[in-house]
Formats: structure tokens, C-alpha cells, sequence
């Protein structure tokens, strides 16, 4: 700790652990990959997106709920989440919105863009898959309305190498909100 810190703060300062960052060349492919996910994605290209998803996926959007600074740690449900779902849930309902009828929550399909920032990768015990965090801020409208909804958050996902390009392993996404601002989330973050 530096003189001025010593002499400033009225507590002992924390020194700032982080995991060991990734190459910029990996970080860039990462970094391409989550654009090609919002593409995909934004493009309504639900089948194709399968396709980068891994067959061990674990797709998690915990219930946020407010807390006291002290409880701030427990702020995101461990065990219940607005979606909870695996690759075979997250095929059903692709199948669902891509190949039947019975989707009117999506039918018409919402215009939504995904704006993925600040990703940082970072090198995990395991060789060939990273720890990746990313903000995503999503604007989404429907139908003839004039306004849209907006939702941010922070994804923390694994991500691995698979031949010459990635696939998801996991996504965690900790929306910012505790209570959702649009009428329903059939959509994927």
C-alpha cells in the first residue's frame, strides 16, 4: 500500500485478486464469439444458434432481490431463476419458437439488440475454457408500440475451445433489475 492511502483511509484497503487474464489473440476471439452469439441471436437465427451452444450447457438467470449493503452477497437466488435450463430445454423451446405455432408469447417475434461490453477473459484450471464476463444492455419492442424495454446485466460465462472456434458452456446473467421491465422474458439474454 502506498503513504497516501496509509494516511487517507480510516481502514485496511484489500489488494485486488484476480484470476490470471487470458492473450489479447484469445481475448479477441472470445470477444468475436459473443458478438456472433447477440448476432445470432438478434437475427432471430434461433437454430443456428444452437449450434455454439455445448451439449453440457447450463443456462441460469437467477431472481435478483435487494438486500442490505452487509447481505449484498446474497443478493442472486442460487436455486430459482427466471430460467433454469439445460441444452435439451433450451432445443424444446427453439423448436417451440422456430417450428410450431403455439408461440404467441414471440409471434410476432420481438425486435430486439443485444449491446455486449466490457468482456474480460480470463484463464481457468481447465485447458482449453475460460471464465468470460460481459455487460449486455438489450433493447427490446413489439408490435406498433412507439417505446421499447431495456435491460441490463452482467453475464458470467464459461466458454470453451472447440476446434478453431468456442462454444457456451454456461451463462450466468445477473440482470440489473430486481423486478422485470417488460411483460415477459421469452427471449434469450
Amino acid at each position: 500500500m502506498n503513504n497516501t492511502a496509509e494516511k487517507v483511509a480510516p481502514f485496511e484497503i484489500p489488494p485486488i485478486n484476480l484470476p490470471k487474464p487470458t492473450d489479447s489473440i484469445t481475448h479477441y476471439q472470445i470477444q468475436q464469439f459473443l458478438h456472433l452469439d447477440a448476432y445470432l441471436l438478434d437475427h432471430n437465427m434461433l437454430a443456428e444458434w444452437l449450434n455454439i451452444l455445448a451439449p453440457d450447457l447450463r443456462y441460469f438467470v437467477p431472481i435478483r432481490q435487494t438486500r442490505e449493503r452487509k447481505d449484498r452477497d446474497k443478493e442472486f437466488s442460487t436455486k430459482l431463476g427466471h430460467m433454469d435450463d439445460n441444452f435439451q430445454s433450451i432445443a424444446m423451446r427453439v423448436h417451440r419458437l422456430v417450428n410450431t405455432g403455439t408461440a404467441w408469447s414471440e409471434d410476432p417475434a420481438s425486435r430486439v439488440r443485444r449491446f455486449v461490453t466490457n468482456v474480460s477473459v480470463w484463464e481457468t484450471d481447465v485447458l482449453g475454457e475460460y471464465d468470460v464476463t460481459s455487460y449486455l444492455l438489450l433493447t427490446r419492442n413489439r408490435f406498433y408500440q412507439d417505446d421499447y424495454h431495456l435491460l441490463s446485466a452482467e453475464r458470467i460465462d464459461r466458454i470453451r475451445r472447440k476446434g478453431e472456434s468456442f462454444e457456451l458452456v454456461s451463462r450466468e446473467v445477473r440482470m440489473d433489475q430486481s423486478v422485470l421491465g417488460m411483460p415477459n422474458l421469452a427471449i434469450f439474454l
